[in-house]
């Protein structure tokens, strides 16, 4: 028996786990970023997405120096998903679902019926 066939499905395995998570995340960004009117593209642009996030969440720009410190990165993600989850008129249990469980909720958020309502902030 070949030692090496072992070997190559650990290898492997991960990669088919994964590449079908990524591939979803990214789908549900883009139209996420749609809905709201935004560019879905920019949701693969790194830190240029991040800053779409702020807008659609009606938070400054310059909030996107607050994801460059430790701890405070947390928070800041906390609080625009928060925003985003009230933009798209989700209940609290949603946003908490966001928060903690994002591959389930961003695809529920993307292919749902959900609208996004420009925030009050923005």
């Amino acid at each position: 028996m070949n030692s090496e066939a072992p070997n190559l499905l650990v290898s492997i395995l991960p990669l088919v786990v994964i590449l079908p998570l990524v591939v979803l995340m990214i789908v549900s960004g883009w139209k996420i970023f749609v809905k709201a009117g935004q560019p879905g593209w920019a949701c693969i642009i790194p830190i240029y997405n991040l800053y779409i996030w702020l807008k659609m969440a009606g938070r400054p720009g310059w909030w996107l120096l607050l994801y460059l410190i430790p701890v405070v990165n947390f928070v800041i993600a906390i609080l625009v998903a928060i925003d985003i989850g009230k933009a798209f008129a989700k209940s609290t249990g949603f946003i908490v679902l966001m928060i903690l469980l994002p591959i389930i909720a961003f695809p529920i958020l993307a292919f749902g019926d959900a609208v996004y309502t420009k925030p009050a902030g923005a």
